[in-house]
């Protein structure tokens, strides 16, 4: 991501779909139908359980072919154009996918942003004060959505501020050398700038109920239309083994944080600061969804989610996220949400008795 400012225009998107619809150098096309081209947005413990599953043989003989993007939206255009089967991001993308008709869809919720996505201010100021000056956040990304949130309930409007397309961190030195007023970060980078600026507070956190009880600031499971409809038992096992993976994670909890630290290239202490260490969730980190879960938020099972979350709200979170881009100018109006999201696959994992329910240990 470059740090210019971005135009808030549907056509920004569309250009970059377009550019990035060619096949990328790191995505090795698919020997035969046991390999499952899977891609990951951004180097994150969240979207690392397919790597798991890979390392522990939890896929049967499944071939994973797993590619980190460090850039979410060309993750989503190799999706679309089938350079990708399955692509672990934040739910936030799918109103676009659905006003573009493209070949994707949302298939799972995966984990709960439990106070891990931040907007941070380099120094206190009243909204006054912050008028014209520049916020960091990530264009069509969750960071967006946050920042627009946060900014909204100041009492300012998206065209108050100056937008610098930044990822939380690139984001890190411009807050540090106060180039940016305010922007969107997770860990480990809200500890790297809290402990280097004395002024920095934490102005929102997605722990917050007006942040959680929305539904939209989760981590999600997309695939490729052609890939389900064409290899539906694939799918479907790469749905299962993922929750496989995440069980696995959470008997076996700290093998696996040190596992993704290899992976990533983290320190453990960074992978901690996401995920925690008791199989489940941190507070301000991540909330790992076990199946059931997760089959609730579908809908295809009785239950009540946690954290407030309505039986059968997946449709509803991405119409509530459509309503914010459409808010940030991002998008021109709200669509049919439920053309964006399918749960059968699920379903059909609870139909063959399929289940999960775990609890911190």
């Amino acid at each position: 991501m470059s740090n210019v400012l971005f135009p808030r225009k549907t056509t920004a998107i569309a250009t970059l779909l377009c550019a990035s619809a060619v096949m990328l150098p790191s995505v090795a096309a698919a020997q035969d139908n046991d390999t499952i081209n899977i891609g990951l947005n951004v180097s994150w413990p969240g979207f690392s359980f397919l790597e798991v599953a890979r390392q522990k043989d939890l896929a049967d003989d499944y071939d994973l072919n797993l590619t980190i993007f460090e850039d979410p939206l060309g993750g989503h255009a190799a999706l679309a154009v089938g350079q990708i089967d399955v692509y672990l991001s934040t739910a936030e993308y799918t109103p676009f996918a659905i006003e573009r008709g493209i070949d994707t869809v949302l298939v799972s919720h995966l984990n709960i942003s439990y106070g891990v996505d931040k907007v941070l201010i380099a120094d206190d100021m009243s909204a006054e004060e912050l008028q014209g000056k520049k916020v960091g956040a990530p264009q069509a990304y969750i960071g967006e959505i946050l920042m627009g949130m946060w900014l909204d309930r100041e009492g300012l409007s998206p065209n108050d501020v100056e937008w610098v397309n930044l990822n939380a961190d690139e984001a890190v030195g411009p807050v540090m050398s106060g180039d940016l007023a305010a922007a969107y970060m997770y860990e480990p980078w809200v500890t790297r700038v809290l402990e280097n600026l004395d002024t920095a507070e934490i102005a929102a956190n997605t722990a917050e109920p007006y942040y959680l009880d929305t539904g939209i600031f989760m981590d999600a499971m997309y695939m490729n239309k052609t890939f389900i409809s064409e290899q539906r038992q694939a799918a479907m096992d790469m749905i299962r083994a993922r929750f496989d993976a995440l069980q696995y994670w959470h008997d076996n909890t700290e093998e696996v944080n040190q596992l993704f630290s290899d992976y990533l290239q983290w320190p453990v202490a960074d992978i901690e600061s996401v995920v925690g260490t008791n199989g489940k969730y941190l507070d301000d980190g991540l909330y790992m969804l076990d199946f059931d879960e997760t089959a609730r938020i579908c809908g295809v099972l009785d239950g009540e989610p946690p954290h407030g979350i309505e039986n059968g709200s997946m449709v509803q979170s991405v119409e509530r996220t459509n309503e914010w881009w459409v808010t940030l100018g991002l998008m021109d109006e709200v669509h049919d949400a439920a053309k964006g999201v399918d749960c059968s696959l699920t379903a059909d994992l609870v139909e063959s008795g399929y289940r999960q329910s775990m609890s911190a240990r």
